[in-house]
């Protein structure tokens, strides 16, 4: 076979790969839950945003399907970059944990509420809103500009019940629906 039947082979092959993927990737995305995401509440201070951080619930999505004990993980680093860790387990609670890890920067440095954060390096870069966050940082409500995403974080993996419905009342206040979210268990 000649080189150049042999690339034209192999560049179509990749090209209906990729293509194959970013059809995939739209066929399987979450429905919007809310069509009019706003803007951030709040400025957040980074230095009291990082730390570890317990999904209570999320509008479920491909990468998490089936995921409980859910954690993120947030660190400065050099260079104005925050270094995220994911974790998650499958087959909750004595399955296998998961874990992606990602780099965010900032998008917005008047209020440092909107990140990118790139996943399997620069393959896939996502939109980061802290949306609302309490002034003590014990909980924040993450999203992104298209309302297909949407995550319910707390310092405290088991907060008490009037704080947990305080927090949910707040997602519908921004606009989302609140009974779309998949409860996230926690040990």
């Amino acid at each position: 076979m000649k080189q150049s039947t042999f690339l034209k082979i192999a560049a179509g092959a990749a090209a209906a790969a990729v293509g194959g993927a970013f059809v995939y990737m739209r066929a399987t995305r979450p429905p919007v839950i809310n069509p009019d995401v706003p803007e951030p509440v709040r400025p957040v201070d980074l230095g009291r945003y990082v730390g570890k951080w317990y999904e209570l619930a999320r509008h479920e999505n491909r990468f998490e399907k089936g995921l409980d004990g859910c954690t993120a993980e947030y660190a400065q680093r050099d260079g104005g970059k925050i270094e995220v860790v994911n974790r998650g387990m499958r087959g909750w609670p004595d399955g296998d944990v998961q874990e992606a890890r990602a780099t965010a920067i900032i998008a917005d440095e008047q209020s440092n509420a909107k990140l990118k954060v790139a996943f399997f390096g620069p393959l896939y870069t996502g939109d980061y809103w802290v949306l609302d966050h309490d002034e003590a940082y014990s909980w924040a409500i993450v999203g992104e500009p298209t309302g297909r995403y949407l995550w319910v974080l707390s310092r405290d993996a088991r907060p008490e019940p009037a704080e947990a419905e305080a927090i949910l009342k707040r997602v519908e206040e921004l606009g989302y629906d609140r009974w779309a979210l998949r409860p996230t268990r926690q040990s």
